[in-house]
């Protein structure tokens, strides 16, 4: 049983993938700390990491090989400055040096010491390993699993407690959806008051206020950006961005913005009828995920190829359902995001390896189906009522990226999963709750269960479906 913070599930990261990107970094970070609290982080003279399963099968087109340079050479995703990456890089594999933890320099060639493996490793899809050959010729290995969301954990999951909070830290501890309920009953409270009450057990008000603005900058920077940026996207299959001609469409002449909160009002005193909100919509769920895929800096919600449902759902609302809201609906917006999401990653999975991609895409729009309802002045009931709806219409959805790359059909998703979203918010407040035959829980335990059934080759491995239907050469 694990006790997740909406800052577990929200996290700021660089792309284009939280399993595959994010989490093989975090996992080269935690390694030098643990080679250094046992004292042998200054006798490694050589390194060489191995990958397996779906971390391999799709690591090239995730920037898996990357993500270990970067982590291995000390950085870290939230604070690293985009433009660096490249060079950081790009000077390892014309020097063939590391500058490993950004201490000690290293021989390192990525094409001999990074090892992709097709085998899958028992515990989880997406394992990790790391073989530091110390002064004294003795070796010492590591394995990590990155299993969604930027979570990554070793062999056995009990061990992931060491590493997020226990449940006797909460004074609400919550497991699933009929729990949830129960607390806001008892306390007469919304969800958001009742999760916020769980991390005011962690943090100060001033620390959650802080990091959840920290938060809706970095989304609403990336919408921007997204926005703000032409051209193809890299990778090979020659993607044309569409944010930023669909943002140009729909704004006219209207550009006199300088920074993305003037872009933000700017949109509000647009006018708008349905057609154009689908747009909006799509753009920005379409600008987030455009960023993600050039390697730019996203906030997993809950992973990276499905970062961009929550920041569209919540720019829907402060642009188009409500121009008063401020940062009180965002934290409410976050608050309920979070918690619905730590529901399915407790009672099911948020990595598309292990369930596919109802696990990123399904979850996010259940995610922002919920937290819009609750804005929209739903009962907790209704709540979860729309997080159901959007999730059971996720059901059985595969996750098959073309030429493993987050791109096709993934950003796409992106839009579409906000736009259910929104559908789902609003068929949720024009009912009764009471009358729901299909509570979150039960859909939270099919998404498992169709997980466990589905083909490993629809489990982001690029061996089925639109991957292998389509070729690069095609593109």
């Amino acid at each position: 049983m694990e006790c997740i913070s909406i800052f577990d599930m929200l996290k700021i990261g660089v792309g284009p993938s939280s399993s595959h990107t994010l989490g093989p970094w975090r996992a080269a970070e935690r390694w030098i700390l643990e080679l250094k609290s046992t004292n042998l982080f200054y006798e490694v003279e050589k390194i060489n990491v191995h990958i397996y399963g779906s971390l391999s099968l799709t690591g090239k087109g995730h920037a898996t090989d990357l993500a270990i340079m970067l982590g291995l050479s000390g950085t870290d995703p939230v604070t690293i400055p985009i433009d660096d990456i490249n060079k950081i890089v790009e000077k390892v594999q014309n020097t063939q040096f590391l500058n490993f933890g950004n201490e000690i320099k290293l021989p390192f060639d990525a094409k001999t010491n990074i090892t992709f493996h097709k085998k899958f490793l028992p515990f989880h899809a997406n394992g990790i390993k790391f073989d530091a050959t110390l002064k004294s010729g003795s070796k010492k290995t590591k394995t990590y699993y990155s299993i969604g969301g930027g979570f990554v954990v070793e062999e056995e999951r009990k061990n992931a407690k060491r590493n997020i909070n226990t449940f006797n830290k909460f004074p609400f501890p919550i497991q699933n959806g009929l729990e949830l309920l129960t607390y806001c009953k008892q306390e007469n409270k919304s969800i958001s008051k009742i999760v916020l009450e769980n991390e005011q057990s962690l943090r100060t008000d001033l620390e959650i206020d802080t990091q959840i603005q920290k938060i809706w900058d970095t989304m609403l920077e990336c919408m921007f950006i997204g926005c703000h940026t032409e051209g193809k996207l890299p990778g090979g299959l020659n993607v044309q961005r569409r944010a930023y001609s669909l943002n140009e469409n729909l704004l006219g002449k209207n550009k006199s913005y300088t920074s993305p909160k003037n872009w933000l009002e700017t949109i509000r005193n647009t006018e708008v009828k349905f057609r154009q909100i689908l747009q909006w919509v799509s753009c920005f769920a379409l600008a987030v995920n455009e960023v993600n895929a050039s390697l730019g800096r996203v906030v997993t919600a809950p992973t990276n190829g499905s970062a961009g449902v929550i920041p569209a759902v919540l720019m829907y609302y402060m642009v188009i359902e409500n121009h008063e809201a401020d940062f009180e609906s965002v934290k409410k917006f976050l608050l309920v995001a979070g918690e619905i999401g730590s529901i399915f990653k407790k009672g099911a999975t948020i990595s598309a390896a292990m369930g596919g991609c109802q696990a990123e895409i399904g979850v996010s729009s259940a995610m922002a189906a919920g937290a819009l309802t609750e804005l929209l002045g739903g009962t907790p009931e209704q709540v979860l009522m729309a997080a159901e709806i959007a999730m059971e219409h996720h059901l059985g959805l595969t996750c098959d990226p073309i030429g493993g790359l987050v791109q096709i059909p993934c950003i796409e998703r992106n839009s579409m999963g906000a736009i259910k979203a929104i559908n789902a918010a609003e068929l949720a407040m024009g009912s009764d709750p009471k009358n729901a035959k299909v509570p979150l829980d039960k859909v939270v335990e099919t998404m498992w269960e169709t997980a466990k059934d589905m083909s490993s080759k629809y489990k982001e491995t690029s061996q089925g479906g639109l991957a292998v239907g389509i070729n690069m050469s095609d593109c």
